[in-house]
């Protein structure tokens, strides 16, 4: 059996991304010739053609777009050994995290916790939307993402899904806004003007399946993606908050705002997601652990 030169790998990989043989020979400061004599070698190597000309281009064969799914997973394991090893015997290593932009930052602190000021550890922290959190898993840019939405699973998907929490949601307000007597939370869903978080957000679905299921019309005083701004608005007296107390644990615990009901079955999910990877980061099993949210 051919043994698989990864040097011709690489430069397949260059040609297929360019698209040209012209392009690619540039970039990788060789000629011409040269590179598509060892394209050639390659396709002799496999047994197969991986490339077709169209007009001035080059467009992969169906064993090209084969060989480029493998080279791709192939390249990534080679980043990530290597991203990997360099941190060994390092003064300080690094976690880098993914969050989602809207997601609780209380929550994130949490997820933090154990790494937050130890001289062995350097934390990097981005925030971006769902999808660019995933791109960037796939790229190796992050070790883990912290979301509230769950990922889109397929078969060309290869993360791992850690549930960290289920955090239950109340309606919470500010102490003036809850003054007199005990209302129950049927009343304060019909009576009370309400801050929702957005209708695609699975907290929002059990949210409308409840006000549904009691037959209530909510009265709508805003409608906010952040978290934060929920926070905001409540402290403001906009509304009653549908949100988990930990994104308000400090206003709670303050006396700024108060819980006035928790809400039937709806909850907060909140997860780590990680890449299938040969040589996770050992920092993860630090922050990962069964019960550790409870």
């Amino acid at each position: 059996m051919a043994i698989l030169n990864l040097h011709h790998l690489r430069l397949f990989r260059a040609v297929a991304s360019d698209g040209t043989l012209t392009g690619a020979a540039h970039r990788l400061n060789l000629s011409q010739s040269a590179l598509s004599s060892q394209i050639k070698t390659l396709e002799a190597s496999l047994g197969h053609d991986l490339f077709e000309r169209r007009g001035r281009g080059l467009v992969l064969t169906e064993a090209g777009r084969i060989a480029l799914d493998h080279a791709e997973a192939i390249f990534r394991t080679a980043e990530d050994l290597t991203a990997t090893l360099r941190e060994t015997g390092r003064g300080r290593r690094a976690l880098r995290v993914g969050a989602l932009a809207t997601l609780s930052r209380n929550f994130q602190m949490q997820f933090l916790r154990p790494l937050v000021g130890r001289a062995d550890v350097e934390v990097v922290l981005r925030s971006g939307s769902q999808a660019e959190l995933l791109r960037g898993l796939d790229a190796l840019t992050f070790d883990v993402v912290l979301t509230n939405l769950a990922p889109p699973r397929d078969a060309a998907a290869s993360w791992l899904v850690h549930r960290l929490a289920e955090q239950r949601v109340s309606l919470i307000g500010t102490p003036a806004r809850l003054a007199g007597p005990h209302r129950p939370m049927r009343d304060l869903l019909a009576q009370e003007p309400l801050i929702l978080p957005p209708p695609e957000t699975a907290m929002r679905t059990a949210f409308d399946a409840l006000t549904n299921r009691l037959g209530i019309t909510p009265i709508l005083a805003a409608e906010v993606e952040d978290m934060a701004m929920l926070r905001l608005l409540a402290r403001e007296d906009a509304g009653l908050a549908v949100i988990p107390p930990i994104v308000v644990q400090d206003e709670l615990a303050s006396g700024w705002l108060v819980e006035a009901a928790q809400l039937d079955d709806v909850v907060e999910t909140f997860s780590a997601v990680t890449a299938q990877r040969r040589f996770p980061n050992p920092l993860l099993a630090e922050v990962i652990l069964p019960d550790r949210f409870q």
